[in-house]
C-alpha cells in the first residue's frame, strides 16, 4: 500500500488518536457534500468544503479553485483541533480527489503526519464500522503558524516560460476527451494549454476505484523523466493532486502544482489553447 494511504481497519483502531477531516463535495452541486456529512460520517470527523475552505473566492484571474489565503486555511487547522504534531487523516467518498487537495495543502504548509483513507468513507461503511450524524465540536487549538512553500507552485508566468525550456514538462490531469477539447462540462473553452500531456487522473486507480500498486504507477508514468520539473495542471488545480500523491510516492521531487490550472489560462483571451495530442 502507498506511504499516503491508511486502511479502514488501521483508522478504526487508531481512531482516537488522530484528527479526521471530511472532504466529500460534488462539483456540480457544492451543497451535497456538506449534506453527506450532516447525514452521517466517521465518528468525530470534521468537514472542509472545497469551496470554502480548501479554496479562495474566484477572482477574474487564477482560476476557480484559487489556493485558500493562508490565514483562512490556518485558522481552520486550529478551529478543527490540529495542531503541527497531529496526525490527520483525511476522506472523501471514495478514493477521489477532494482529499487529495487538502493532502496537498497540507504538504505545502510542511505538516507532515497526514493519511488517505483508502477507499474513503465507501470503504468505511462496507467494514461496517460506525458511522454517526452527531457533529462533534473541535477542541479548538490557539493557533497553527506554518509557511506555505513557494517552491511547490507555479504561476502563469512560469508556465508560459515553459514553453522554452527543455527541462520541464506540463502534464494535465483532465479525461482524454476534455483534453482533446471533445468536451467541456465546465469551462467556457474546450482543449488544454499548448505543450501539455494529457495524464488522466482516474488512471491511477484501478477499476474497483482503489490505489494501483507502485509498479503499475511506474509503468503509467514512465514517459516522465524524474530528472525533469514536472508541473502538473488540470482545470483548476484540484484533480491534478491525485497525480502529485502518485509521483510523489514514486520519488518524483521536481512535482509542482499550477493551481489556476487550465481555467486560469483560459481566463486571459489572448492565450492560445490547443485540441491535438502532444
Amino acid at each position: 500500500m502507498m506511504h499516503f494511504l491508511i486502511s479502514p481497519e488501521e483508522l478504526y483502531h487508531t481512531i482516537a488518536d488522530v484528527i479526521i477531516i471530511d472532504t466529500r463535495f460534488e462539483l456540480l452541486n457544492p451543497n451535497k457534500g456538506y449534506q453527506l456529512y450532516k447525514e452521517g460520517h466517521i465518528p468525530g470527523a470534521q468537514y472542509f468544503d472545497l469551496n470554502g475552505d480548501l479554496s479562495a473566492k474566484p477572482a477574474k484571474h487564477g482560476g476557480s479553485h484559487p489556493l485558500p489565503p493562508s490565514d483562512t486555511f490556518l485558522k481552520k487547522l486550529a478551529k478543527t483541533g490540529v495542531d503541527r504534531h497531529s496526525t490527520v487523516v483525511i476522506y472523501d467518498q471514495g478514493n477521489a480527489m477532494f482529499a487529495a487537495r487538502l493532502y496537498w495543502l497540507l504538504d505545502y504548509y510542511g505538516h507532515n503526519k497526514k493519511y488517505i483513507l483508502n477507499g474513503g468513507y465507501q470503504a468505511w461503511k462496507e467494514a461496517e464500522y460506525p458511522v454517526t450524524s452527531v457533529v462533534k465540536r473541535p477542541n479548538k487549538c490557539l493557533t497553527y503558524q506554518a509557511k506555505a512553500n513557494p517552491a511547490m507552485v507555479v504561476d502563469i508566468e512560469g508556465v508560459k516560460a515553459l514553453q522554452n525550456k527543455e527541462d520541464s514538462v506540463l502534464i494535465d490531469a483532465r479525461s482524454l476527451e476534455r483534453y482533446l477539447g471533445q468536451t467541456e462540462p465546465l469551462y467556457h473553452k474546450a482543449g488544454h494549454i499548448p505543450g501539455a500531456k494529457c495524464f488522466d487522473w482516474t488512471a491511477v486507480l484501478d477499476e474497483e476505484g482503489k490505489w494501483r500498486s507502485k509498479q503499475e504507477l511506474k509503468e503509467y508514468f514512465a514517459d516522465l523523466d524524474p530528472e525533469k520539473e514536472i508541473i502538473i495542471s488540470c482545470g483548476s488545480g484540484v484533480s491534478a493532486c491525485m497525480n502529485y500523491l502518485a509521483l510523489t510516492a514514486l520519488g518524483y521531487k521536481k512535482v509542482k502544482l499550477y493551481p489556476g490550472s487550465f481555467s486560469d489560462w483560459i481566463s486571459y483571451a489572448d492565450l492560445p489553447v490547443e485540441t491535438k495530442a502532444e
